[in-house]
């Protein structure tokens, strides 16, 4: 307990005392997070969408694929965006490795699956006589889906909570592809890795303290839109 009390004021110290580096690494940690789940939106949403209004053959596989994706490993992201961007590798021209960019590709893989299959389940759980009827009522596809959209809003914002929660929280694939690098790619996972590994459990919690807060406050943000909408 005298641990955790001594991380809880170390962090109140830190912020505080505005600590340029504590800050610098939320900093980093929000804008990269933020920009991979702003990307997983921008490809899952249309994605699950797709999935859940179209038919055709195989789809049964890819919604398994997309469900087994929502699970998927952030050390096995690591890997292949690391071999993706290695120097020797299909885009090692672009030397993005060991940048904040590589960071935000391998959390936007893994925060794509997690909305397309949310999104997937919300556009289902609009009743399909709903969209019939929008049909026979002359609406066209895309005034359709954007109604059905508008319907399935609330539930998707679940979507927005597990992408952001599962990307801000990450370490494996911010490690690998991120390289750690003070100043430059240290998140608040990646130092809290480090700190930890080094003995120093105090400014490991505070960084822990300030992460819980952190996710705290957005999914507090997004659930009072939620229910405000309800």
């Amino acid at each position: 307990m005298d641990l955790i009390a001594d991380g809880a004021a170390q962090a109140l110290r830190l912020l505080l005392g505005g600590d340029p580096e504590v800050y610098a690494i939320l900093w980093l940690s929000l804008t990269v997070s933020g920009a991979a789940t702003l990307i997983s939106l921008a490809l899952g949403v249309p994605a699950g969408a797709a999935l859940a209004l179209l038919r055709f053959p195989g789809r049964t596989v890819v919604v398994s694929l997309v469900n087994a994706g929502m699970g998927l490993p952030p050390v096995v992201v690591g890997l292949f965006v690391s071999l993706l961007f290695w120097r020797s590798g299909p885009m090692g021209g672009w030397e993005l490795l060991y940048t904040p960019a590589a960071i935000v590709v391998a959390q936007a893989v893994i925060a794509t699956p997690i909305v397309t299959g949310i999104t997937l389940a919300a556009v289902q759980n609009v009743p399909e006589k709903f969209r019939l009827q929008l049909v026979a009522l002359g609406a066209s596809r895309a005034q359709m889906l954007a109604v059905v959209l508008r319907e399935a809003r609330l539930p998707m914002l679940v979507a927005v909570m597990a992408a952001f929660g599962g990307v801000i929280s990450e370490v494996g694939a911010s490690m690998m592809v991120g390289g750690n690098i003070k100043g430059q790619t240290r998140t608040l996972t990646t130092a809290m890795a480090l700190e930890t590994g080094k003995g120093n459990f105090e400014i490991a919690i505070a960084l822990a303290l300030l992460l819980l807060v952190l996710v705290f406050a957005v999914n507090w943000a997004l659930t009072s839109i939620q229910q405000r909408g309800r």
